[in-house]
Order: C-alpha cells, then structure tokens, then sequence
C-alpha cells in the first residue's frame, strides 16, 4: 500500500451535492477526507446519503446543523471544536451563522462514491447556495 500525502487546495476541487465547496483530502481504502465550506449567512441544500455516513469537526465558523433519521430530529449549534456525526440515511442541513464562513473537516465511511450518492430532501431552511 503506497502512502498518501495531499496539501488543501486553496481553491474549492468540487461543489458538494449540498452547495458547500469542498476540498478533497486524503483517501485509504476504508474512508475518504475533505474540508467543507459554505460562505458567512449560507444555508445548504438539505440532504441525505444513500450508503456513506460521516463525521465532521467544524474548525472555524459558527452555525447551526439540522438532522434527521427516522423519528430523531435535532438542531444543533456549531462552533470550532463541535464534532457531528452523519449515519447513513440521515437527512442534514447546515448554515453558517454571522459574519465568517463555517468550514469542517469530514471523514466518510466508505469513501465517496461519486454522482448519486447525495439525494436532495425537504430541510428547515430555505437553501441559499
């Protein structure tokens, strides 16, 4: 197995199903890495994966981030230090609150499939990205 070393990018590698940029960090074999994104007073897509569940540790920002899995529904505040987790299935919404943008590093388990692996669902907010 070869090693990986990868530096963020300073400009967004894709566009996240939810609207959020994201720069794709290292892979292995067993899960994927990357940064997210969404700009001061941005409000994601709402969302829900297929196969993958993830967890985040937000880094710099405050916002909120809604979740639902079946009859559990929560929203929590976000702040540097905060740490989510996303099991599959789970719809999510999230939104950077003031005037900096909210940025977290995910890991996904297993790593990200590709095209059709987020799906779009009914959220609290109304989208801005």
């Amino acid at each position: 197995m070869a090693f990986e070393t990868r530096q963020l990018s300073r400009a967004p590698d894709v566009v996240a199903p939810d609207g959020s940029e994201v720069r794709i960090l290292c892979a292995a074999a067993r899960g994927s890495m990357a940064q997210f994104r969404l700009p001061a007073g941005a409000v994601s897509r709402a969302v829900a994966h297929r196969t993958v569940e993830e967890v985040w540790c937000f880094l710099s920002g405050r916002g909120r981030i809604w979740r639902r899995l079946g009859d559990h529904e929560a929203v929590v505040a976000v702040r540097p230090g905060t740490s989510i987790t996303i099991p599959v299935g789970t719809r999510f919404q999230f939104r950077a609150d003031g005037s900096a943008p909210l940025i977290a590093v995910a890991v996904t388990m297993p790593p990200w499939p590709g095209d059709g692996e987020a799906y779009e669902v009914p959220g609290p907010w109304p989208a801005t990205v």
